[in-house]
């Protein structure tokens, strides 16, 4: 960093400019680690607070498992394994939140390619295996919710890279 004689810093020559594109891509990275980390937050609190249906209420209803024909178990040791399960999905959900808010900040503060790369394929792997094992299969029901995640992740690595910094120089 360069302290320039008006006492300010110049920082363009440690951190690389970033387009308006670039920021509105990590924008919708933060909003699909929000969306994400409260998938999490919502399974902990219905592991918690709730049941094993009201677990599986919240990832159930598509037009395979209608929430009517769901048949629960009733034995307890189905009911915990069931109930330890959907926790772990949903904290495993969280994480990539988590993973995304990162994304995010690396992309905005440092206009990381690698950010980038990992947003595209890391967390592509988990959203598009959730968009076809469970919402186009039929287990989660198809809604805006549902799929805003993949829409939001897509809309983020279509624009992203339109306000980066050239990935590699001349």
């Amino acid at each position: 960093m360069t302290t320039l004689s008006n006492g300010s810093t110049d920082t363009s020559a440690t951190t690389p400019a970033l387009g308006l594109a670039a920021k509105v891509g990590a924008a919708l990275f933060v909003l699909w680690g929000a969306l994400h980390v409260w998938v999490g937050v919502e399974g902990i609190n219905l592991y918690l607070n709730g049941s094993t249906a009201d677990q599986w209420a919240l990832l159930t209803g598509g037009s395979k498992v209608p929430h009517e024909a769901f048949v629960h178990a009733s034995d307890p040791t189905t009911l915990f394994a069931h109930s330890q399960v959907l926790l772990n999905f949903c904290i495993d959900v969280g994480g990539y939140g988590v993973l995304g808010l990162a994304v995010a900040w690396m992309i905005a503060k440092n206009a990381s390619w690698v950010a980038y790369f990992i947003g595209l394929f890391v967390i592509g792997l988990c959203d598009l295996t959730f968009l076809f094992a469970m919402v186009t299969s039929g287990v989660i029901e198809q809604s805006i919710p549902s799929i805003s995640g993949p829409v939001i992740w897509f809309l983020a690595v279509i624009a992203t890279p339109f306000g980066m910094p050239p990935l590699f120089k001349k």
